[in-house]
Order: structure tokens, then sequence, then C-alpha cells
């Protein structure tokens, strides 16, 4: 029986497979080395010259600070297990099933150390919009009992437990008295306002804010990413005039001076890197040491 013999590539043929395979490892060794190359700027950034907390010296030492003794700070955070669809069924696209009892250990020590109230606010969630608008709830009902409320959402840590809440009130808006100071301290990022982590101070100003922020029910969103509340507080903010802009509110002009985000390799992530340079340096990642 005769046998048909298979005729073997041509030798360009091997070539130009051996150059996109030696192409393809190239790449790949070249994107683990810049990503590396990232990681380890972004740890030692604050070694090359970027400063996140101004002048620390003026308020390293916590325990003679007036600001430390006088201030009743409260952190707030709350979580849904699961993501209401606006008439109280959950929706199971998106679950938060876990997060603060994976978190809530380290925010409640930061709060002992420091000597605050921590307050899991998750019975204040209301099952009529997504959960993340019920941080406005949260808060106002700390508010009567508190200087300083400081809103920080369930997925966020405290990543450097030797810097106090007064620290970073301090960078921002200075050693001012209490009566005097804004109202609220806010940080930006590529896109923003920035409503995951922020302070609040008891005051009339602070209490009408809140309700006016939370009555926005135009910009209530229900889907598997936005809810709506980031968008109304930079609607609201925006909208306010020039002089209750001056007067009231502050944003920290370094990120990562209280809300940074996790570095982690991503298209997303290495895109901003490399095109919101400005926003990095700010602080938009932080990295965590080795």
């Amino acid at each position: 029986m005769a046998q048909r013999r298979v005729r073997a590539p041509p030798p360009s043929l091997f070539r130009r497979r051996l150059s996109v395979l030696l192409l393809a490892l190239f790449s790949s060794l070249l994107s683990l080395a810049f990503l590396h190359i990232c990681a380890s700027v972004l740890r030692r950034a604050n070694d090359l010259g970027r400063r996140c907390l101004a002048n620390p010296s003026v308020f390293s030492d916590i325990s003679t600070s007036a600001m430390a003794r006088t201030l009743k700070i409260a952190m707030v955070s709350l979580s849904q297990e699961e993501i209401s669809d606006g008439v109280g069924r959950p929706k199971r696209r998106r679950s938060f099933r876990g997060v603060m009892a994976a978190v809530g250990g380290n925010k409640r020590a930061y709060a002992a150390r420091m000597g605050y109230d921590f307050v899991d606010a998750h019975d204040l969630v209301d099952p009529g919009r997504p959960p993340s608008w019920s941080k406005i709830v949260a808060v106002r009902s700390q508010l009567p009992s508190h200087d300083w409320v400081f809103w920080n959402d369930a997925d966020t840590v405290v990543t450097n437990p030797d810097i106090s809440l007064e620290n970073i009130l301090g960078a921002v808006i200075g050693q001012a008295d209490f009566e005097t100071s804004p109202d609220l301290v806010v940080t930006e990022d590529v896109n923003g306002i920035n409503a995951g982590v922020f302070f609040v101070r008891r005051s009339k100003w602070s209490e009408n804010f809140l309700e006016t922020w939370w009555n926005l029910t135009s910009f209530v969103q229900f889907g598997s990413t936005k809810s709506g509340d980031n968008d109304a507080l930079k609607y609201l903010i925006r909208n306010l005039s020039s002089h209750e802009l001056r007067s009231h509110v502050r944003i920290s002009s370094m990120q990562c001076l209280f809300n940074s985000y996790l570095w982690y390799p991503s298209w997303k992530s290495v895109h901003q890197l490399i095109f919101s340079s400005r926003a990095v340096w700010r602080g938009l990642f932080h990295a965590l040491i080795d």
C-alpha cells in the first residue's frame, strides 16, 4: 500500500514562527520588567521627592496636639451583603459578601489605637437605593455626637496606622480652630472628586449639605458598577458658589494623603500610569512594601 509522505515546512516558515515566538517572549519579559519597575517606583515615591503629608514634623507628636486632645472622631463604614434592585430584591451580579469581615479588623484596630469610635452602619442601609448612597445616612447619624466623621468605604483599609486622622486633617486644613475649620475634606482622582473616603465636620452647613446630597434622587442608578452617589457629590460641589467652596470645602492636593488605590497590574492601571502621570504622582496608586 502506497504511503503519502508528509512534507516538512520550508525553512523560511520555521524562521518566521521562531521570530514570532521570540518576539512574544521578549514582549512578555519586557512587560513584566515594566510592571516591576512601576511597583518599585510607587514604593519609593516619597523617597524620590513626593510629599503626601505636608510638614510632617508639625503634626508628628499627636500626644501633645491640642487637636488630638479635644476632637471626638468617628470612623464610619458599612457593607451590604447583596445589592438591591431598587425594590428590595437582591441582585446577584454584584456582591459585597464578606468584605467587612475581611477588613473590619483592620479598621477597628486602627480606631482603637487612635482613640476613635468605629461604627459599622450596615443596619442603616436603605434598601430602596444602591447601598453606597447610605453612606450619607450613616455619616448624618454620627455627626451630632462627634466633631468629625471620617467616612471610609467598606473596601478600604488602613495602610499606615502610624498616621492619625488629626495629622491628615492638619495637613489639609492647617491648625485651624474647630469652629473656623472647613466642613468637608475630600480628595480627587483621575475622574474628579471621589466619594469613597472623606471627612465631614459637625456643623449646620454639613447637615444641609448632606440632606441636599441625599435628595439628588435623579442621580440614583441601579447597575453593576455605578450607583450615582459619586456623580451627585461632584455635581453638588461643582455648583457651590466660589465663596461657599472656599469657606466650606477643602480638596487635598495629594491623593496619597488618605485615598490612594492599591496598585495591581492591569491594562487600566498601566494606561493611567502612562497617560495620567500627574495623578499618579499625586498618589493615585499605593504600592504595598514587600
